[in-house]
């Protein structure tokens, strides 16, 4: 992917205090990188599609080794795909399949879930077996199981669990585990890549071929809008949802000292979906000590269709426009080269620590 010239910063970068320190002083290298994190977020994940081509498709294949992907919801998707054969192709066809989707007003979650099991149908195409034969990835893919109310789908009952886990957040995060418990399904080959997780209950399990389609969907299942997924091989019976209601933004405590790198869609760590509109929830600088964010400027933001990435209001905002919606969907996705090119320029030029800002 060649550098193009760029007049203003595209990208926005923060680093925690141990990577702020490293990077100043070695600069990045590809080898330093042994984790990446992916944040929920719907088609966000559109408007940085240039930055996972630059990484999966050039940087890190440049320099091999054993990495672990965490993500939840789209962030899953997009690990998932960059665990394809190949990488970019995976990439590409995520984002295109995605743009495909179209939904009427009044949409049920039925249908809903319908489109997106036919979306993971045509991505993986029958290739699960290689995500999981991947030699340098290690997929992990985080997922809720759901207690009470919110164990079911009926719009009702599940509006009034919502409204107690609302309620509960409110008051204290830790609340959460009386709705929730959290499930991360790892590559058999390796632990996840964090320490010992006290904050909820948690439990690590295999990914294996019969449970890598419902993990998926499962972790992208935002209650009200699709179905949860029931009984997932190798888990046990129940319902499970959407790995971002817990870990929106994978503020999770990283094991190891190699940089996590986080190509995200904002330059703020929330810890969870219903922390959104909590300005004072942010990340905990102490489990975030090693991670480097990128994620595209607010210059860059501001000259965008809307001013915004793609995102889930906008089926909405074109309702009976699908090919607007696609076309603006689309134009974001190709403007988000130019995040992938400056990240390239500058960890060639070296430039990277001077850009650097504190997480």
């Amino acid at each position: 992917m060649t550098a193009i010239h760029i007049k203003f910063p595209a990208l926005t970068l923060k680093a925690g205090k141990r990577t702020l320190q490293r990077i100043r002083e070695q600069g990045l290298k590809a080898a330093d990188v042994g984790t990446l994190p992916g944040a929920a977020g719907g088609p966000k994940a559109l408007g940085i599609q240039g930055l996972d081509l630059a990484l999966f498709g050039e940087w890190l294949p440049a320099s091999p080794r054993e990495r672990s992907l965490i993500g939840a919801s789209i962030g899953a998707w997009r690990f998932a795909s960059a665990c394809l054969p190949d990488a970019a192709e995976g990439i590409t066809r995520l984002g295109q399949l995605y743009n495909e989707q179209s939904f009427a007003k009044g949409v049920t979650m039925a249908q809903v879930s319908q489109s997106c099991r036919r979306m993971l149908h045509d991505l993986l195409d029958g290739r699960d077996a290689s995500i999981l034969a991947n030699t340098h990835y290690r997929l992990n893919v985080v997922i809720v199981k759901s207690h009470g109310l919110l164990a079911e789908d009926h719009r009702g009952r599940l509006g009034l669990g919502l409204s107690s886990v609302i309620a509960d957040n409110l008051v204290k995060r830790s609340r959460l585990s009386r709705h929730f418990e959290r499930v991360i399904l790892h590559d058999p080959r390796r632990a996840p890549p964090l320490q010992p997780l006290a904050d909820f209950p948690s439990r690590c399990l295999p990914l294996a071929e019969d449970n890598l389609r419902q993990g998926l969907l499962a972790s992208g299942s935002i209650p009200m809008v699709m179905e949860g997924v029931r009984d997932i091989a190798g888990v046990g019976t129940g319902t499970y949802r959407d790995g971002g209601l817990l870990d929106y933004h994978l503020d999770l405590p990283y094991s190891g000292e190699d940089v996590v790198l986080y190509p995200h869609f904002t330059d703020k760590v929330i810890p969870g979906w219903f922390d959104k509109t909590l300005p004072w929830r942010r990340g905990n600088p102490e489990r975030l000590q090693d991670v480097l964010l990128l994620a595209p400027s607010r210059e860059y933001l501001a000259r965008l269709p809307h001013g915004k990435l793609p995102d889930r209001n906008d089926f909405k905002r074109y309702m009976g426009d699908d090919q607007g919606r696609q076309a603006y969907w689309r134009k974001a996705m190709e403007q988000s080269r130019r995040l992938g090119d400056e990240f390239l320029e500058l960890v060639d030029n070296g430039r990277l620590g001077e850009r650097l800002l504190a997480l």
